[in-house]
């Protein structure tokens, strides 16, 4: 794997901020609006908004219209690119424990 090809920084710029990461679990739960957001949150609306606007440029909400309200909602497709990344580091460290453990057992002996 080539690390750093194909990553999709915007996604990972969006997950590196803990009140962005709330929001994602909150809509993976059901669809909000701004409105029911903010009141999971100690900070103002247009705060949020600035968070959802990261979210949506990641693509890992969407934004719909219902009359007067834009419903937001989690697309989870988007955190393919960065799950695939991470999972190289988990053949890694399998890797590296493994000899670790081989290791051990050959001092024991």
């Amino acid at each position: 794997m080539s690390l750093g090809k194909d990553i999709n920084q915007p996604v990972f710029r969006a997950l590196s901020d803990p009140t962005r990461r709330a929001i994602l679990e909150l809509l993976a739960d059901q669809p909000r609006s701004i409105g029911a957001l903010v009141s999971h949150f100690e900070v103002s609306r247009p705060a949020i908004a600035k968070h959802l606007k990261v979210l949506e440029d990641a693509q890992l909400i969407a934004v719909s219209q219902q009359g007067r309200e834009r419903i937001n909602s989690f697309q989870p497709l988007a955190l393919k690119s960065a799950a695939d990344w991470m999972r190289w580091f988990d053949q890694f460290w399998d890797d590296r424990l493994e000899r670790l453990k081989h290791a051990v057992e050959e001092e024991c002996l």
